[in-house]
């Protein structure tokens, strides 16, 4: 199993930028896939952007040109870079990390971080 920790969130002005990290420990040799999703109230979770061991990245339609996935293998982290924040970027955001073990997968969840956009 793994352990995902959030950090960076907070509150930022529409326009502005934030930096969210996910230290990764535990199995991380079998990931193979890591990524952000985001959560806004009344609203059901949904895909940020993901990254995989072969570092292919995806991103959802309402991000692309606005953030970026990236990870530090020698730290063990995976960062989400936001710009251009929006209002509607609002939401918890949550690191996953999904798992391969014996061919079965996995998936595992960070505890949350908060970003509001607001001025």
């Amino acid at each position: 199993q793994v352990q995902l920790v959030e950090s960076g969130g907070g509150l930022v002005q529409p326009g502005g930028s934030l930096r969210l990290s996910c230290a990764v420990s535990g199995s991380i040799f079998a990931i193979y896939a890591s990524g952000w999703y985001r959560q806004a109230p009344g609203k059901s979770r949904e895909l940020v952007a993901t990254i995989t061991r072969d570092n292919n990245m995806n991103y959802a339609d309402f991000v692309k040109g606005r953030f970026t996935i990236s990870r530090d293998t020698a730290k063990n982290t995976v960062y989400l870079q936001m710009n251009s924040l929006k209002p509607e970027d609002t939401a918890n955001y949550y690191c996953n990390a999904k798992l391969i073990i014996s061919g079965v997968s996995y998936d595992y969840w960070g505890q949350g971080t908060q970003v509001t956009v607001s001025s």
